[in-house]
């Protein structure tokens, strides 16, 4: 039995019924959030150490089960914030269940894994989505009316060191973030990838950097690491009709783009150096706020009442994934041959 008085909640009529596996660092924001979210009726959550689940369930006043079967028996969908080795047993449990799923990133441990929950969501008809949270990030949301033929994107994201996420190397663990910006802001065919790496401070590449030349000849140069002194959460697109730059972490940006009335030759013609204002107008980017975990999960919850697609899809999280990990075999290539 769960620790909670009487038997599981039933369906309310104002939305499903919806828990979470996992209440860690970042479970624990899932559990606060959807605990007071419109539109569900947040049954619990299952964590599967009894002293941390206890914590939880006190602070935030919530149901915490005692097994995942259970859980399970009370809700029509889960969010999945457990380590990457597990999601995939976590999921398909879920999935096989009749359960929508929200599984943070990455989707899967392997492709192969990630190719096996698809299936299952398919023979059961629910929905996966995959918690690339930046997409819902302020900035992403006002860069993206304006976005049109990126040819260069380049992204920069530091991060002091943190335990949680370390047992994946950083590109599944930050760098992903970007592939997946990198893949919506140019939905082309990844042909090459170049990358190097090294690991730091675990046995796993802590930093990264890698190019992504895309089937038209664009280019992407992400960064990644988690060594930083420093945060850092940023991206620039570069484009014919100018660059928008994004910064992720404050949620802002601005798109600088070239004025129409502008004549660049009769201004060169003239021999002498030009204040990039001559040419260049500076608009700055707006829109709506709100906190990006917070509007993922209400996506979710709107997706699995029927209201709207999938915002980010199991497929999009198996792309970015399949990106990731063919970004790592290029890092641990030329390191497999260096060791003796």
């Amino acid at each position: 039995m769960s620790d909670h008085d009487g038997p599981p909640p039933r369906r309310a009529r104002h939305g499903p019924r919806v828990g979470v596996v996992g209440a860690g660092a970042l479970g624990y924001h899932h559990i606060r959030l959807l605990r007071d979210l419109p539109g569900v009726q947040f049954a619990g959550f299952y964590e599967l150490r009894p002293e941390r689940a206890r914590a939880v369930a006190t602070e935030l006043s919530v149901t915490a089960f005692t097994s995942y079967g259970e859980l399970l028996d009370a809700v029509d969908a889960l969010t999945i914030v457990v380590p990457t080795s597990a999601h995939y047993d976590v999921a398909r449990a879920a999935l096989e269940c009749g359960r929508h799923v929200l599984i943070e990133k990455p989707l899967a441990a392997t492709v192969e894994e990630a190719d096996g929950l698809l299936a299952a969501a398919r023979r059961s008809g629910v929905l996966i989505q995959t918690g690339h949270v930046e997409r819902f990030n302020r900035a992403v949301r006002a860069a993206l009316p304006l976005v049109d033929g990126p040819r260069f994107i380049e992204s920069d994201r530091l991060a002091p060191f943190t335990p949680r996420g370390a047992d994946v190397a950083v590109v599944l663990d930050l760098m992903i973030h970007d592939i997946d910006l990198v893949r919506t802001l140019m939905p082309e065919r990844v042909r090459d990838v170049a990358a190097v790496g090294v690991p730091l401070l675990t046995s796993s590449v802590d930093i990264a950097n890698a190019r992504l030349t895309f089937a038209s000849g664009a280019v992407a140069n992400i960064t990644a690491s988690r060594v930083s002194r420093e945060r850092l959460r940023k991206i620039r697109i570069f484009q014919p009709s100018g660059y928008l730059t994004l910064d992720l972490a404050a949620g802002s940006g601005e798109f600088y783009r070239l004025r129409r009335e502008v004549d660049l030759a009769a201004l060169a013609r003239e021999g002498r150096p030009i204040e990039i204002d001559a040419f260049v107008e500076r608009v700055p980017l707006e829109a709506p706020d709100g906190e990006p975990l917070k509007l993922e999960l209400e996506s979710f919850a709107a997706s699995v009442r029927g209201e709207q697609e999938v915002t980010v899809t199991g497929e999009d999280g198996r792309d970015a994934l399949a990106i990731a990990l063919r970004i790592v075999g290029e890092i641990e290539r030329p390191l497999s041959v260096a060791t003796p």
